[in-house]
Protein backbone atom coordinates (compact mmCIF):
# COMPACT_ATOMS: atom_id res chain seq x y z
CA UNK A 1 0.00 0.00 0.00
CA UNK A 2 1.19 3.48 -1.37
CA UNK A 3 2.04 5.98 1.83
CA UNK A 4 -0.60 8.76 1.32
CA UNK A 5 0.35 11.98 0.05
CA UNK A 6 -1.27 15.50 1.03
CA UNK A 7 0.00 18.90 -0.82
CA UNK A 8 -0.07 22.18 1.31
CA UNK A 9 -0.16 24.79 -1.51
CA UNK A 10 -0.59 28.37 -1.84
CA UNK A 11 0.81 31.35 -3.35
CA UNK A 12 4.58 32.81 -1.09
CA UNK A 13 4.15 34.16 1.51
CA UNK A 14 0.71 32.62 2.64
CA UNK A 15 1.49 30.29 5.51
CA UNK A 16 2.23 27.17 3.89
CA UNK A 17 5.04 26.70 6.22
CA UNK A 18 3.53 27.61 9.35
CA UNK A 19 0.80 25.60 8.80
CA UNK A 20 2.44 22.68 7.85
CA UNK A 21 4.65 23.03 11.59
CA UNK A 22 1.40 23.07 13.46
CA UNK A 23 -0.20 19.90 11.50
CA UNK A 24 3.05 18.19 12.74
CA UNK A 25 3.18 19.10 15.64
CA UNK A 26 -0.30 17.95 15.84
CA UNK A 27 -0.27 14.65 13.68
CA UNK A 28 2.55 13.51 15.30
CA UNK A 29 1.07 14.38 18.76
CA UNK A 30 -1.59 11.95 17.39
CA UNK A 31 0.81 9.11 17.02
CA UNK A 32 0.88 9.56 13.69
CA UNK A 33 4.51 8.68 12.43
CA UNK A 34 4.71 12.17 9.57
CA UNK A 35 7.40 12.66 7.22
CA UNK A 36 7.52 15.91 4.87
CA UNK A 37 9.35 16.93 1.79
CA UNK A 38 10.02 20.48 0.86
CA UNK A 39 9.34 21.79 -3.19
CA UNK A 40 11.77 24.29 -4.54
CA UNK A 41 11.58 25.81 -8.00
CA UNK A 42 15.50 26.26 -8.02
CA UNK A 43 18.27 23.99 -7.36
CA UNK A 44 19.67 24.00 -3.51
CA UNK A 45 22.90 24.00 -2.18
CA UNK A 46 23.08 20.13 -1.09
CA UNK A 47 26.27 19.85 0.08
CA UNK A 48 29.17 21.56 1.20
CA UNK A 49 32.50 21.97 -1.46
CA UNK A 50 35.18 20.30 -0.12
CA UNK A 51 33.76 18.17 2.59
CA UNK A 52 34.13 14.41 2.00
CA UNK A 53 30.40 13.72 1.35
CA UNK A 54 30.83 16.52 -1.76
CA UNK A 55 34.18 14.78 -2.48
CA UNK A 56 32.59 11.27 -2.76
CA UNK A 57 29.80 12.71 -5.12
CA UNK A 58 32.54 14.34 -7.54
CA UNK A 59 34.50 11.56 -7.53
CA UNK A 60 31.33 9.39 -9.10
CA UNK A 61 28.99 7.98 -5.91
CA UNK A 62 25.44 8.40 -7.43
CA UNK A 63 24.48 9.07 -3.74
CA UNK A 64 26.00 9.72 -0.18
CA UNK A 65 25.40 9.73 3.15
CA UNK A 66 26.50 11.93 5.93
CA UNK A 67 25.31 9.85 9.27
CA UNK A 68 25.61 11.60 13.17
CA UNK A 69 24.93 10.11 16.29
CA UNK A 70 21.17 11.32 15.34
CA UNK A 71 20.71 12.21 11.82
CA UNK A 72 21.89 11.84 8.44
CA UNK A 73 21.29 13.42 5.37
CA UNK A 74 21.59 11.97 2.05
CA UNK A 75 22.89 13.26 -1.42
CA UNK A 76 21.55 11.75 -4.32
CA UNK A 77 21.01 12.13 -8.18
CA UNK A 78 17.96 12.26 -9.47
CA UNK A 79 17.83 11.42 -13.55
CA UNK A 80 14.54 12.84 -13.90
CA UNK A 81 12.26 14.69 -11.58
CA UNK A 82 10.41 12.68 -9.01
CA UNK A 83 6.41 12.92 -8.12
CA UNK A 84 5.41 13.21 -4.30
CA UNK A 85 4.50 9.96 -4.51
CA UNK A 86 7.19 8.36 -6.09
CA UNK A 87 9.97 10.35 -3.40
CA UNK A 88 7.08 8.76 -0.66
CA UNK A 89 7.29 5.32 -1.38
CA UNK A 90 11.27 5.27 -2.50
CA UNK A 91 11.92 7.26 0.76
CA UNK A 92 9.56 7.41 3.30
CA UNK A 93 7.76 3.67 3.14
CA UNK A 94 7.37 3.66 7.03
CA UNK A 95 5.20 6.75 7.10
CA UNK A 96 1.64 7.53 7.75
CA UNK A 97 1.57 10.44 6.12
CA UNK A 98 4.00 12.61 4.04
CA UNK A 99 3.06 15.94 4.39
CA UNK A 100 4.39 17.81 0.85
CA UNK A 101 5.15 21.93 0.98
CA UNK A 102 4.61 23.40 -2.79
CA UNK A 103 4.19 20.75 -5.78
CA UNK A 104 1.15 23.16 -6.64
CA UNK A 105 0.85 21.89 -10.28
CA UNK A 106 1.41 18.30 -9.60
CA UNK A 107 -1.46 15.71 -9.72
CA UNK A 108 -2.17 15.00 -5.94
CA UNK A 109 -4.27 15.54 -3.02
CA UNK A 110 -4.09 19.23 -1.99
CA UNK A 111 -4.87 21.59 1.00
CA UNK A 112 -4.53 25.58 -0.34
CA UNK A 113 -3.98 28.51 2.17
CA UNK A 114 -5.02 31.32 1.49
CA UNK A 115 -4.94 34.68 3.27
CA UNK A 116 -6.50 37.62 2.57
CA UNK A 117 -3.26 39.57 3.25
CA UNK A 118 -1.53 37.70 0.58
CA UNK A 119 -4.06 37.14 -2.33
CA UNK A 120 -7.87 36.55 -2.65
CA UNK A 121 -7.49 34.16 -5.56
CA UNK A 122 -6.67 30.52 -5.53
CA UNK A 123 -3.78 29.23 -6.89
CA UNK A 124 -5.07 25.78 -7.68
CA UNK A 125 -8.25 24.30 -8.54
CA UNK A 126 -9.56 21.40 -9.94
CA UNK A 127 -10.22 17.84 -8.55
CA UNK A 128 -7.22 17.41 -6.36
CA UNK A 129 -8.30 20.40 -4.23
CA UNK A 130 -9.16 18.63 -1.18
CA UNK A 131 -10.29 22.18 0.53
CA UNK A 132 -9.17 25.58 1.28
CA UNK A 133 -7.61 26.80 4.73
CA UNK A 134 -8.14 30.58 4.95
CA UNK A 135 -8.85 33.98 7.17
CA UNK A 136 -11.86 34.30 4.86
CA UNK A 137 -15.38 33.87 5.10
CA UNK A 138 -17.03 33.69 1.18
CA UNK A 139 -14.38 32.19 -0.78
CA UNK A 140 -16.27 30.85 -4.29
CA UNK A 141 -14.81 27.45 -3.69
CA UNK A 142 -16.56 24.01 -4.16
CA UNK A 143 -14.08 22.93 -1.56
CA UNK A 144 -14.32 22.89 2.20
CA UNK A 145 -13.24 26.08 3.43
CA UNK A 146 -11.42 25.85 7.35
CA UNK A 147 -10.35 28.54 9.31
CA UNK A 148 -6.80 29.45 9.41
CA UNK A 149 -6.72 30.15 12.98
CA UNK A 150 -7.99 26.95 13.89
CA UNK A 151 -4.82 23.81 12.98
CA UNK A 152 -7.34 21.33 15.16
CA UNK A 153 -10.09 21.57 12.21
CA UNK A 154 -7.52 21.19 9.63
CA UNK A 155 -6.20 18.01 11.27
CA UNK A 156 -9.62 16.71 12.13
CA UNK A 157 -10.32 17.07 8.12
CA UNK A 158 -6.72 15.39 7.68
CA UNK A 159 -7.42 12.40 9.63
CA UNK A 160 -11.19 11.83 7.97
CA UNK A 161 -9.87 12.15 4.53
CA UNK A 162 -6.65 9.92 5.62
CA UNK A 163 -8.92 7.40 7.55
CA UNK A 164 -6.45 8.00 10.32
CA UNK A 165 -7.20 7.18 13.87
CA UNK A 166 -6.13 9.69 15.67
Amino acid sequence: MDVPVLAIVGFSNSGKTTLMEKLIAALTAKGLYICTIKHSHHQPNMDTKGKDSWRHKQAGAKASLLVGSEQLLMVTDMPQPLSPQEIAKKYFSDADLVLVEGYASMPCPKIEVVRAARSTDLRCAGSDLLAVVTDMDNLDVNVPQLPLNDVAQVVDFILQWGNFHG
